[in-house]
């Protein structure tokens, strides 16, 4: 069985609009973390920052594939090491235009490596039920102002 996340979201704004939201630092700290280190070309390595009560996490990342304004993917490692495929999940964002807006679906995949836990899959689940639909909301916004 292959264990992945995906979700599939309308955004009434432009597939231009929701690439740049999925993919530049500005954007991507509006809705996902607190703090993004990245230049979002292929091959490019960054950090995202998460601010918990305990301190920060620093997750590495490393962009995959950059194709505005159709996809955006990279892989983010659950170790301190950048990330390759042997140490981190695939998020991919396709951007599809659909009546005037954007059908984005959503995949992180990658987890059935045995080094992926049961906890990892759980944890991300519920972190993408959470800022996958603030990505509507946010990338609407920006397509309204003048």
């Amino acid at each position: 069985m292959t264990r992945s996340i995906e979700r599939e979201i309308r955004v009434e704004a432009t597939p231009e609009v929701v690439y740049e939201v999925v993919s530049s630092p500005e954007h991507l700290r509006e809705w996902w973390p607190d703090e993004v280190d990245l230049d979002p070309k292929p091959g490019a390595t960054g950090t995202v920052t998460f601010r918990q009560d305990n301190g920060n996490m620093v997750e590495p990342l490393t962009v995959v594939e950059a194709d505005p304004p159709r996809r955006f993917s990279f892989r983010w490692a659950y170790t301190d090491e950048p990330a390759t495929a042997e140490n981190s999940v695939l998020v991919t964002f396709d951007l599809i235009p659909s009546d005037g807006g954007t059908l984005l679906r959503f995949a992180e995949t990658g987890f059935d490596e045995a080094a992926k836990s049961d906890e990892l899959l759980a944890d991300h689940t519920s972190g993408w039920d959470y800022f996958i639909p603030r990505i509507t909301p946010y990338a609407e916004g920006l397509a309204n102002r003048p």
